[in-house]
């Protein structure tokens, strides 16, 4: 009898980091991690994240969380005298989720508010490949709206995942925040219309 295929998450990491913070709180990526396996049973998450050389630490503690990281290379500009780090990962989760693991998972879990994955979202729903698509906040892409039986919100969980215990050292509390990197990629926090 063949094994049934696995669910994979793809996962927008500016996008959930930024929403979520925008509505106050920090997301702890160790109970979120185990969040999606428990309940949606996630074999693969596939983070999707812009590498920027002095959060090593942080890469490495959501990788021992369970995450797989997918890196693509930042621009460094001035913006307003202030320098912005830009790290769009919208071209690779959509590669991922529609070609080099298509074949690999029953059902894509998308987690992002993004427009922009308007026409993957649209792809995998026709296919019978969508399984949900997890917005961090209430201000999700207008786009997003024809596939609302699929949308999960993750305000609704804050109970569940947020990070609560501040008093670890940076290294540890990195992978609970996504902190740093939030910090230094360019967003309003908000999803692309």
């Amino acid at each position: 009898m063949k094994k049934p295929r696995p669910n994979y998450a793809f996962i927008d990491s500016q996008n959930l980091n930024l929403g979520v913070r925008a509505q106050g709180w920090r997301i702890d990526y160790k109970k979120f991690r185990l969040y999606l396996k428990n309940k949606y049973n996630i074999e693969n998450a596939y983070l999707f994240i812009g590498q920027v050389d002095a959060n090593q630490a942080l890469y490495a503690d959501l990788q021992q969380a369970g995450f797989i990281l997918i890196f693509k290379p930042t621009v460094r500009y001035i913006q307003n005298g202030k320098v912005t780090v830009k790290g769009n990962v919208d071209a690779e989760l959509v590669l991922y989720a529609a070609a080099k693991v298509y074949t690999d998972y029953d059902k894509a879990l998308i987690i992002s508010g993004d427009g922009d994955f308007h026409c993957l979202v649209e792809y995998l729903a026709e296919n019978d490949k969508l399984l949900h698509v997890v917005v961090p906040n209430g201000k999700y892409s207008k786009l997003l709206r024809k596939f609302t039986r699929f949308i999960v919100r993750l305000d609704s969980l804050k109970d569940k995942l947020e990070y609560r215990n501040h008093k670890k050292s940076q290294s540890k509390r990195s992978v609970e925040t996504l902190g740093q990197t939030g910090d230094t990629l360019r967003s309003s926090g908000r999803s692309k219309p």
